[in-house]
Parts: C-alpha cells; structure tokens; sequence
C-alpha cells in the first residue's frame, strides 16, 4: 500500500518552521527527523516574537527542523516537558531529547547547539 507523502512527515521538506498540533505531530517530527530544536512559545510574548526571525533563518540554513509549540494551544502537552515560562527551546537529536533551554538565546549560539548534533 502507498503512503501519500503529505501525511509521511519524513517525506517534507523544513526549510520553514513547522507548527505543531499535538502530542503526536510532535512525536512523528521528532522521530522522523535527526536534528529538532523546537520553540515552545505564545504569541502575546515579546522575546518569543524577537526569537521567530531567528528560528525562520535557522530553518532555512540549516539541517535541522524548526518546530513551534503554541503553549496557550497545548498546555498539556509543554507541562509534558517541563515548560515553565516562554521561550523554552528543547533540542531533540536521533528522537532523543539532548537539551533545554528557558529564554532566548542569540541566534549564533542556537546555531551551534544545532551544528554540534547536525555535524
């Protein structure tokens, strides 16, 4: 039976961030791809609207894929991962959780924690 490449999340191309609508999706994205850094984030906050520019340019050039969690749209799913204020950005590397950080960060120290697991 042949699978339909719009439901084969490994099948898509990120080079965008991708918006993540459960606890599933998320699983899928983080196991299909190598490299995840995801942004659990809410839109009323002002260093989560800082942090987007960088996380679009970060999905583009890089290798791994940009996720967004909404906290206000899934609040269970980032109390699942200990999300206590926004940004928390969480780096998932071979489906495995490998770090967590609260705040933003620069955007050449994201793209080094993302080059030390993409290399």
């Amino acid at each position: 039976m042949a699978t339909d490449a719009r439901d084969d999340v490994s099948a898509q191309s990120f080079d965008e961030p991708v918006y993540i609508d459960g606890r599933n999706h998320l699983e899928d994205v983080t196991s299909d791809h190598d490299v995840v850094l995801v942004d659990f984030y809410a839109d009323w906050c002002g260093p989560c609207q800082m942090l987007n520019p960088v996380l679009e340019t970060l999905a583009d050039e890089t290798d791994a894929v940009i996720a967004k969690v909404d906290v206000d749209d899934h609040q269970q799913l980032a109390g699942a991962y200990g999300v206590r204020g926004v940004p928390t950005l969480v780096l998932f590397a071979d489906g495995e959780q490998v770090e967590q950080h609260t705040g933003a960060l620069p955007a050449d120290r994201l793209r080094d924690l993302i080059e030390g697991y993409t290399e």
